[in-house]
This record gives C-alpha cells, structure tokens and sequence, in this order.
C-alpha cells in the first residue's frame, strides 16, 4: 500500500459528510460484464418475485406467509402451525447455509440477489438515469433552482416511483394474505376493504420511502448483514477487493502519464482517476481495503476494468480475490473452517428431506376426554375421545373415518357416521371405542388407529385406553 495510510475514513460510514450529515451518493451509471450478468440475475427475480404469489400448483400459491390465518406455502407445499419445527430447522440451515456462503464468498448476496439491492440498482436508479441523466446531471439538477426543467423531472420521477412503490405493496400483500384474496379485494373496490387499503398504502410509503430516501442507508445501517460478515470473513474469503500489492507499487499510486514507464517511476498501476469511487453505490473507496458498507455488487470491477483497458494496462486491478492471493498469491482453498460448516450443513439439509418426506398431509390428533373414566357396556369396556383432524392440502376429503386397528374394537362417532374435511380446513368432534374386556391387557392399552378417506390411509396415529386395574 502507500507508505503513508490515512485510516480517516474508519471514523465514519461512507454516506455521512464531516459535519455529520447525509451526504447524498450520485453512483456513476455502472456498465460492463459483471453488471450485464447482475442485470439478467436481477431481471430474473424480479419476474420470479412479481409472479410466485399469482402462479398455483395443484391448487396451492406458490409462495404465501400468512402470518395472520399461520398458513405457509413453499413451493406450493402447505405448512401449518403444526410444522413449525420444520420452519426452526429451515432458519437454522438459513443461517448455516448464510455462514458457509460469507465465509466463502463474502457480501456477494448483497449485490447479487438481494431484493434491496436489485429494485434500488436495476428499477429505481434505472429511471432515475433516464429521467435525470448521469452522475454529472444528477449533481447539478440537484444543485438547479426550482425552475420548470426540475420541477417536470421531480415530479415524473417520484411519480413514476410512486407507482412502482404501489405494485410492490400490492405483491407484498399478495404474499401475506394471498394473490386470490387481493384480486376479490380489487374486484370489489377500496370502498368495501377500506381497512386493506390503508395498510397498503402504508406499505407503499415503507418502500417509497427506502427506495426513493433512504437507499443505500438500509444495507448500512438497517441490515445487520454488513455487521456478520466482518465476524465471519477471514483472509481466505473471495470478495471485491483491491489489488494494493500491484495497484501501489513501491511510491503508491499516481495520475496516468502518456508514454510512461511505470515501473521505472516506482508508481503502481493505481492512476487514482477515482472512478471506482464515483461508481460505487454506497460510497466509499474500495482502495480503502474491506468495508462495512461494500456490498460486492462488482460495479467497480467493471469500472476499474474499462479505465485500465483504456490506459493499456492489465485488467483485474479490482477482482475477486482473497487477501491471501494479493498478499502471498495463493489459490482458493476448502479449508476446515468451511468443511465443517458444509457438513453441517449437509447433515440438515439431509435431517430436513427426511422430516418433509415423513410429514403427513392430513394430521389427526386424538385424545382421550379429560375427567372421564372408562365405563362398562356389556362384555366392552368403553373410553370417550375427542379429534381434530387437519387438512393441510388443497383438495376436499368428503368421506373421512376413523378405524381401530388394534385391538379389535369398534369406532362410535357422536352425531355422525362420517367426517367431511374441506380443504385447509379442520374437523373435530366426539366419539367412543369399545372394546371388549377378553382384550384389554392393562389399565392402559395401546390404540393404533388410521384415518382413511374411503378405502385410503390419509393419516396414522396412536393414543391410550383406559380400562380396569384386575380382570376376572
């Protein structure tokens, strides 16, 4: 690096000034491979985001988080509350799988895949480049008196991003409440749903807000994922970063000169034209080393490219690379540290395929009444239970029973003979088994029972007969 290190920007993030104010970032528009790569990535998702709440398979949104009715769908696959312990084990291969990725790669989430990151870089500042202009017409339109130039390019700008903001929310709460309940809201008008209404606009002016205000300010301040990866990368970690060794040379960096031999002078290949500066969206230096604020989103790989190209000097300048390839060039390595995240990771993954494989898409739960003893009828001794039986899929069960498989005994529903289950629904009620005394064993026996829908098991479970202490 230079022989003398000014660490100065350690004392503040890259968006605050010396007074301690905002201090607004105009990103240079980026261009190059990387970024034409991020955009197909990013246009990708955005389709995917916008169109999973409205695309069903076997009747099932592909994606819903109801958290007000606690109806989950992943991949058209229905959750409920009752497999909650397969959302626990989901967070945690999340979080694994999170670690293993940082270790390894570093922020690169942020700038690939991000939803943050994607609608702010390739929605919201799209227009604002088409609208406003470059990062030199950004500055001095903000700097422009209010006259009728800025006030027809404000106006359509925050309109237009209104607008956005709106289709957003709409999808948002297509995720939350469900894409069928959202259009019967729209067919029925604001009117009648005033209360939906007023929290979407909230959550329009959420995302106005963030994408029109606070910006880059979320990946900073808001997301605690800038603070986890200083915890988790070390100096085998591929991230953005900045060539110091061949960049400073031994007299540091300096402007480019026609002509000139820069390893006679000293100099590195650096010619601090500071356009990976002007580019980055968040603001900061990348020659600075790693940031808290880089999101790895490559714009000033891209960049430092182009303006090496042009000085005809080797690309790569700022890459992917490790601290351990600039510094002592050495390749990237599986090392321990991720083996065993990855076996951890491997042993969840494979804990959680066995769990989904195992889930039922019916689930009975039977229990015996509480307070109530076992009664004599007969030669049977009888117990009284209670059921709700949970339909987790999207079709109706119109002809439910419950059978005793063992012991040999006979299944009495109070009120009625069969059970109807509508889909994502539950039934519950009453009813008595009887079984006969030559048969109990214990004081407490045993029941195997199945739920079958016609002549189909759709549901297994168990649960204990109380009977008398001693038999004659």
């Amino acid at each position: 690096m230079s022989k003398e290190i000014d660490d100065s920007f350690r004392d503040s993030i890259g968006t605050i000034n010396e007074d301690g104010k905002r201090k607004w970032i105009y990103p240079k528009k980026p261009s190059g491979k990387f970024y034409n790569k991020r955009k197909y990535v990013s246009y990708f998702l955005i389709l995917f985001l916008l169109s999973a709440p409205f695309i069903k398979i076997n009747g099932n949104q592909f994606l819903l988080f109801n958290v007000f009715d606690r109806k989950f769908n992943i991949f058209s696959v229905q959750f409920w509350p009752q497999d909650f312990y397969l959302v626990v084990i989901s967070l945690i291969i999340g979080i694994v799988f999170v670690s293993l990725f940082t270790v390894a790669f570093g922020r690169i989430f942020c700038g690939w895949i991000c939803p943050q990151t994607i609608f702010l870089e390739m929605v919201f500042r799209r227009i604002e480049y088409w609208i406003d202009g470059d990062r030199g017409a950004q500055i001095r339109l903000d700097k422009q008196e209010w006259n009728s130039e800025k006030i027809r390019k404000r106006i359509t700008k925050w309109f237009i991003f209104f607008l956005i903001s709106f289709v957003i929310a709409n999808v948002f709460l297509s995720y939350l409440l469900g894409s069928d309940e959202v259009l019967k809201m729209v067919h029925e008008g604001p009117a009648n749903n005033l209360s939906t209404l007023i929290a979407l606009l909230i959550f329009t002016g959420v995302f106005y807000f963030i994408f029109v205000w606070f910006r880059e300010q979320v990946c900073i301040i808001a997301c605690p994922y800038g603070r986890l990866q200083g915890v988790l990368l070390d100096d085998k970690s591929i991230i953005v970063a900045y060539d110091y060794v061949r960049g400073e040379g031994d007299n540091g960096r300096a402007k480019f000169k026609k002509n000139e031999d820069r390893k006679l002078t000293g100099f590195g290949d650096c010619i601090d034209c500071k356009q990976c500066v002007n580019v980055c969206p968040t603001g900061i230096d990348i020659r600075n080393g790693t940031q808290l604020e880089c999101t790895n989103c490559t714009a000033c790989i891209d960049e430092c490219d182009t303006m090496m190209e042009s000085v005809n000097l080797p690309k790569g300048l700022i890459r992917y690379a490790s601290e351990s390839e600039i510094s002592k060039k050495e390749k990237f390595k599986f090392t321990p540290r991720l083996k065993g995240y990855s076996a951890v990771l491997f042993i969840l993954i494979g804990v959680l395929t066995g769990m989904l494989f195992l889930r039922s898409d019916v689930e009975a739960r039977i229990l015996r009444l509480p307070g109530q003893l076992f009664e004599h009828k007969g030669d049977n001794i009888s117990n009284v239970y209670t059921f709700k039986i949970i339909n987790k899929t999207a079709k109706d069960y119109d002809n439910v029973t419950i059978k005793l498989v063992k012991p040999e005994g006979k299944v009495i529903l109070v009120s009625k003979d069969k059970i109807k289950l509508e889909k994502e629904g539950m039934a519950q009620g009453t009813f008595f088994i009887e079984i006969p005394s030559s048969s109990i064993e214990s004081d407490k026996t045993k029941l195997e029972i199945d739920i079958l829908n016609g002549e189909e098991v759709i549901d297994k479970t168990t649960t204990t007969f109380l009977g008398p202490r001693s038999f004659n």
